[in-house]
């Protein structure tokens, strides 16, 4: 809850204002990019009930992050640098551009493994993200766990590379290049919106109208 918290602080931070050119990099350091949710917190407490409140207290806080990113007025890059399962992919996903190291790290929808439902929004972010249904399957019903490589042929993954800091650095040269194109992230983030239609309104986003000065 402490993290899913200091997310919502920093992307509400960085989204007013936007400055023409801005871009944010996402990255994480260690052997994971993100397991997802603290499932021994949720397992910490006092009783079962307690355990299962905890469990949908996480749910629902990671709503507003993913709401965030998806409209951020800015390109949105992640640079995973190790395993992103569950909630952790679905926050990886939710970026515009998504970078993966290949020597490491895998991508990982858990739920059915664990005999855990999966949240509304977590289906459609993920329908809206990944258009085949064969690899939605194998992923969300199958468990499969898929390498960079893997990831990338599937159309997941924009592109893999060496280590987790060519990652990064493959993160920083795309977010450089994006950033001199110095869009309105007004716009781009309604463009965005656009392109996501079912996701953004499970996520409770709305598309605002906008003016255009030609």
């Amino acid at each position: 809850p402490t993290l899913i918290a200091s997310l919502v602080s920093t992307l509400n931070r960085l989204a007013s204002p936007a400055t023409p050119g801005s871009v944010l990099v996402t990255t994480a350091t260690g052997k994971f990019f993100s397991n997802g949710f603290a499932l021994s917190w949720a397992r910490a407490a006092a009783s079962a009930s307690a355990a299962t409140d905890r469990l949908q207290f996480m749910v629902d806080s990671l709503k507003p992050v993913l709401a965030a990113i998806m409209s951020l007025p800015m390109p949105t890059i992640v640079a995973i640098n190790g395993h992103a399962s569950a909630a952790g992919f679905l926050l990886a996903v939710s970026h515009d551009y998504v970078l993966m190291r290949s020597d490491r790290g895998v991508l990982y929808m858990p739920e059915v493994d664990l005999g855990l439902p999966l949240p509304g929004y977590f289906a459609a972010v993920i329908r809206s993200k990944i258009r085949s249904p064969a690899v939605m399957r194998d992923l969300v019903l199958g468990g499969a766990k898929l390498t960079a490589a893997e990831a990338v042929r599937m159309g997941i993954v924009d592109s893999a590379h060496d280590s987790a800091e060519s990652t990064v650095e493959a993160a920083m040269r795309l977010g450089e290049q994006l950033a001199r194109r110095k869009w309105v992230g007004e716009v781009y983030a309604e463009i965005r919106k656009s392109l996501y239609p079912d996701a953004c309104k499970v996520l409770g986003l709305t598309q605002k109208a906008i003016v255009s000065k030609i």
